[in-house]
């Protein structure tokens, strides 16, 4: 029975090394990936939510502060490993997709209405909301 136990507790410990190693592979070649992709004009995530363009980063040099834009002239420096991710563009249009007004079409079939509604602007949700104080 113990040797039973002994060999259970065997496999567990292969299974966890085994699973600890393909783990720190699969981080460090997303770490790489990362790095190769850093370069100054992308698009990035930053550890506090905040978006941004690369300006400056050394891949070489971690401890040197990176260079991001927040808004168009407000650049701001922060440690290299504050960078999340890389914010890949989720609304390009496909290469088979032709937008014509409100529509899309999509090789030629029928077009795919899009309808979303429109976002108000600060004036029209003003007068909507003084509208409706009106009608109290």
């Amino acid at each position: 029975m113990e040797l039973i136990l002994f060999g259970l507790l065997a496999v567990l410990l292969v299974f966890m090394i085994i699973n600890t190693r393909k783990r720190q592979k699969q981080m460090k070649a997303e770490q790489e990936e990362k790095a190769t992709k850093t370069v100054p004009g992308v698009r990035v995530l930053l550890q506090g939510g905040i978006y941004g363009t690369i300006v400056s980063y050394d891949p070489e040099d971690l401890d040197h502060p990176a260079s991001i834009e927040v808004a168009p002239g407000v650049v701001i420096e922060v440690h290299s490993q504050a960078i999340l991710r890389i914010v890949e563009p989720k609304d390009i249009v496909a290469a088979d997709e032709q937008i014509i007004g409100e529509e899309r079409v999509v090789d030629g079939s029928a077009p795919v209405v899009d309808d979303t509604p429109a976002l108000e602007t600060p004036e029209e949700t003003r007068a909507r909301l003084d509208r409706d104080a009106d009608d109290k």
